[in-house]
């Protein structure tokens, strides 16, 4: 059910991420954004339709960002995120990542899988470049949160 994203999916995560991003809850992702990153994504699918999508982008030898977890509203409470976010995980753990974090509007559903949340400044300055692209921008009301593994 959860594999790694295919070219054939990129208009389709567009589509699933700028839903949110139109809600101001994400970042939108321009389709050669979705291509550039596309090793990043991995989706849940079931019957053939993609369900939710998830990114893990590596950012140093010891910190990874979860990016853009999203699942179709109608899937809501399926623990598709739960499943996407866990996958992610044991990916990062796999490559050898010590810390995952994620800036996120959803504190509580990152708390229930082990996240805590740390103060902004904690993050590398070098994270902040997509965030330039942000409405919110500089005035982020986003929650940073980190996962040690």
């Amino acid at each position: 059910m959860i594999h790694p994203a295919k070219v054939t999916d990129a208009p389709i995560l567009q589509k699933l991420i700028n839903h949110y991003a139109k809600k101001d809850l994400m970042l939108a992702l321009s389709l050669h954004e979705i291509y550039d990153s596309l090793r990043d994504f991995s989706v849940y699918e079931k019957d053939n339709t993609i369900l939710g999508v998830c990114a893990l982008h590596i950012c140093w030898q010891d910190l990874a960002e979860i990016r853009s977890l999203a699942v179709y509203e109608g899937q809501l409470k399926q623990r598709i995120g739960s499943q996407l976010l866990t996958y992610k995980l044991q990916e990062a753990k796999g490559l050898g990542v010590s810390r995952v974090f994620a800036l996120t509007y959803s504190v509580e559903f990152f708390k229930r899988h082990d996240f805590h949340v740390i103060e902004k400044s904690q993050l590398p300055h070098k994270i902040w470049a997509d965030c330039i692209k942000c409405v919110n921008f500089p005035d982020c009301n986003e929650t940073a949160m980190v996962y040690e593994l």
